[in-house]
């Protein structure tokens, strides 16, 4: 969230960077303590102040385009933080009445994300000719994606009887979820850089970019195997 927020700061934007924070690591912690059954639902009332409050902390900052920051600290709250705090309810689970922590989902969720980046690219540099959105990110092709994506249901489909917590045909749904929604986080993200005209969210990683560049594929596709995990 931080290196988000910062990166905003390159087109002139002054987002409530610290109080953005508190509020992700706020909406992280309600949900570790719901999902882990510690607190009733109500506790989600308490987020309710804290969105307000930029709102009102803004009156204070006199900045030129305040509801521009306003906009950019809630999206950074929404755009990261929410999508991070669904995996405590890929961890926690209902079993013989008593809440348990297990791993599996979260395990094969990076996984299966990891193995569709590698094989995008294996397939994609050797292969690729037709571009997703060249406008977008020049690189990415139709052929890396394909590619990537057979692989990455066949690693699901393999893998799938080591891990029974969910059967076979769910892993590989999970799996299609993840390169689909995966690659539209990576064009996202590479939309938000070109918005503002840099190259790398940040140099925490040499050779691969920032934190944000690394996690682009999964604040997008969380959301959307949390829904499929609910749905079933």
């Amino acid at each position: 969230m931080m290196e988000f927020y910062r990166t905003a700061m390159i087109d002139r934007v002054r987002s409530q960077l610290f109080y953005g924070v508190f509020i992700g690591l706020s909406l992280f912690a309600v949900n570790f303590l719901y999902a882990s059954n510690k607190v009733e639902e109500s506790i989600f009332l308490i987020l309710i102040p804290l969105f307000s409050f930029v709102f009102i902390f803004e009156l204070y900052l006199k900045n030129k385009r305040p509801f521009t920051n306003i906009a950019y600290t809630l999206l950074g709250v929404i755009y990261i933080a929410l999508p991070f705090s669904l995996f405590n309810y890929f961890v926690f689970e209902e079993k013989n009445a008593e809440t348990i922590y297990s791993f599996d989902k979260i395990l094969l969720f990076f996984l299966f994300q990891w193995s569709y980046d590698t094989f995008a690219y294996l397939f994609g540099i050797t292969l690729g000719r037709n571009r997703i959105f060249e406008s977008v990110s020049p690189k990415k092709s139709w052929e890396g994606a394909i590619g990537g994506m057979i692989s990455t249901i066949a690693v699901a489909y393999f893998i799938s009887p080591f891990f029974p917590i969910l059967s076979r045909f769910d892993w590989m749904v999970i799996a299609g979820i993840i390169v689909v929604f995966g690659t539209y986080g990576d064009l996202v993200e590479s939309l938000y850089k070109r918005s503002i005209n840099i190259k790398d969210s940040g140099n925490i990683l040499p050779g691969h970019g920032g934190i944000l560049d690394r996690f682009d594929s999964t604040i997008m596709a969380s959301p959307f195997v949390f829904l499929y995990l609910q749905i079933i």
